[in-house]
């Protein structure tokens, strides 16, 4: 892989522009596929250190322009598709640029490698396409339950992906990853919500839903995860789930991270804007990862209760950095 050119989309965002360092850090040539604005940014990645910076090589473009997705794609062997739309409550107010970008982008994505050729194409996923778990640990056979728009766009994504393995011999892996957190994340996730309200002197903390339970999995292990999948051999056409295996609510998470921050008079109140519909909440994740440990020979690293702490350790390092805050507006509800 070290002489093959990696195409990475969505490379600015939080999984994406981790993901693009550690590949350079390896050694791996990549092209990171960054979304166009007029301020020339690229996300994330403006932060990296230069010596990282001086080795990506930058596309900006859009994954919704099926020539400009050409354009990228030449002279790359890999794919590794991460860019989407992935806030769940703004697919309930605008659901139909959850189409154009999670579904269209990732057709126009599909059809490119296929006509170029690639020799390996890593579709991401998500655990909100399993819905509320009907039997945990949750593995790869889990039946999928799109409880959001957001959820659906994917499943359907996944499985056109997948098609196209089916159809064509594309060789397409979906890595599924469940609720990756860590340094870079946005505030319309729950643990920098909890963190960045706590780093900005609340203490009578603003959540929505407390009881659901997730399977919070540390940047670190999914990074290592999708760079597994780009080694591993044998997992054309698979569904590959990337998570801790250990579940915590809500609740007992921001109260695991006002312990590890020195709060000790946290209030929590339940902010009825930050609640999805009732039918629409995931109630249960918990990931089975032994395919995974079987096919990429993948283990997490932050597993277990001490592996979340240790994780959130770091985060909370991140996030209370006063450069790092000011990015946040932790007085509002970022929808």
């Amino acid at each position: 892989m070290i002489n093959k050119k990696i195409l990475v989309t969505g490379a600015d965002g939080f999984i994406g522009s981790h993901l693009v360092e550690e590949l350079v850090r390896r050694g791996h040539q990549v092209r990171a596929f960054v979304l166009y604005n007029s301020f020339n940014s690229w996300g994330w990645l403006d932060g990296v250190p230069v010596d990282i910076k001086d080795n990506i090589e930058i596309f900006a473009g859009d994954i919704r322009d099926p020539y400009g997705v050409k354009k990228a794609l030449q002279g790359c062997q890999v794919v590794l598709h991460l860019a989407a739309l992935i806030a769940i409550p703004y697919s309930y107010h605008s659901p139909d640029t959850y189409v154009d970008t999670n579904i269209r982008g990732t057709l126009n994505l599909l059809q490119a490698a296929r006509e170029v050729g690639v020799e390996k194409f890593i579709q991401t996923s998500t655990s909100e396409v399993y819905g509320t778990a009907r039997f945990v640990p949750i593995n790869e056979e889990h039946p999928l339950q799109a409880q959001s728009p957001y959820a659906a766009t994917k499943i359907a994504a996944d499985q056109l992906a997948l098609s196209f393995y089916l159809s064509f011999g594309l060789p397409v892996t979906v890595v599924r990853p469940f609720n990756t957190y860590g340094p870079r994340q946005s505030a319309r996730a729950v643990i920098p919500t909890i963190i960045t309200q706590l780093a900005g002197g609340q203490r009578r903390l603003k959540l929505g839903a407390l009881h659901p339970t997730r399977d919070f999995n540390y940047i670190k292990d999914t990074v290592n995860g999708f760079i597994a999948t780009l080694t591993a051999e044998n997992c054309a056409g698979e569904v590959i789930n990337i998570g801790s295996g250990y579940e915590i609510s809500i609740g007992d998470t921001a109260r695991l991270i006002a312990e590890l921050m020195g709060v000790d008079d946290l209030e929590i109140v339940t902010d009825e804007i930050r609640l999805r519909p009732a039918a629409s909440e995931v109630e249960r994740l918990c990931a089975d990862n032994g395919k995974a440990c079987r096919l990429l020979d993948w283990q997490p690293r932050y597993a277990g209760r001490e592996g979340l702490a240790r994780g959130l350790g770091e985060t909370i390092c991140w996030f209370t950095n006063p450069a790092n805050l000011s990015r946040y507006k932790a007085e509002l509800y970022n929808i």
